[in-house]
């Protein structure tokens, strides 16, 4: 394995094997689908990727992870310095709609917009947030509804096709000044996927990883005027250009892979290449 098994309550090595290869089928199925297909792969993947591990006591990542409970109150820090009472906010991939549901109070509307909803079932969400489905590309909200995007390991899960669509469609949906905080894991250092554990290149669910200078170009394609990065952590950061770190990865990037990804995966470069990053309209 690449990777070390996670510390603490944690699937064995077979569970991890048989859990990747449910998700590396899976992905295989939306990889090697066409456009069209690919608006009803995504939701039929992650509906069976959730009955097959999700909701499996042995297989299932929540055995891996520190209290979800943490991650909400980390990604609530982090959304503070933007949201404000009159805004209107859309989630894309929700996930169980915790965090909608909490930073709800703090805005005026919520919209939480996701390829299935077997993640969010019985959950109860407060009367200003509005769970949707979507195909994985499109936006199923009017132009220029939206104040402010977030997305959280999102974008790694998108066909590079679909990616940039979707991105066009967010971009619609954004008010004229509107910002889209972007989190995605850096290709650098993974993958960041269950593929980890067993491969150099993300094959698993992340069907592809990017460095700031990939997700930079991507959205200025889109249309969107500025990019910076949010660095920093537990309630701490410090709006930054993207071209230093853009520098860094071209550095990282020539390096054989083992050794970039030591670096990668060592501080302060996990917060440089942590990739947080806010899009203007």
């Amino acid at each position: 394995m690449t990777r070390k098994l996670p510390a603490g309550k944690r699937r064995s090595a077979d569970q991890l094997a048989r859990a990747y290869a449910i998700e590396k089928e899976l992905s295989l199925r939306l990889r090697h689908a066409d456009k069209e297909e690919r608006k009803k792969a995504y939701t039929a993947a992650y509906d069976e990727w959730n009955a097959r591990v999700l909701n499996d006591p042995h297989l299932s990542p929540r055995n891996d992870i520190s209290c979800g409970a943490d991650a909400v109150i980390e990604q609530k820090k982090m959304l503070m310095r933007f949201l404000k009472p009159e805004i209107t906010l859309l989630e894309v991939g929700p996930g169980d709609c915790t965090l909608a549901a909490e930073i709800a109070q703090y805005v005026h509307k919520v919209y939480a917009v996701d390829v299935s909803r077997r993640a969010a079932e019985g959950s109860v969400l407060p009367a200003n947030v509005n769970f949707m489905i979507s195909d994985g590309c499109s936006i199923p909200l009017p132009r220029a509804s939206i104040d402010l995007a977030y997305s959280n390991q999102l974008l790694e899960h998108l066909h590079p096709e679909d990616a940039y669509e979707q991105l066009c469609n967010i971009y619609e949906a954004l008010t004229p000044g509107g910002r889209y905080l972007c989190v995605t894991p850096n290709r650098l250092c993974g993958p960041h996927d269950i593929s980890g554990y067993f491969d150099e290149v993300a094959s698993g669910f992340h069907i592809r990883e990017y460095t700031v200078d990939e997700a930079v170009k991507i959205f200025k394609k889109a249309g969107f005027s500025k990019c910076r990065l949010l660095l920093g952590a537990k309630g701490f950061y410090l709006s930054f250009p993207t071209l230093p770190v853009r520098w860094i990865e071209s550095v990282l990037d020539k390096l054989p892979h083992a050794l970039s990804r030591k670096i990668s995966s060592s501080l302060p470069f996990t917060l440089l290449l942590g990739i947080k990053l806010v899009a203007r309209k």
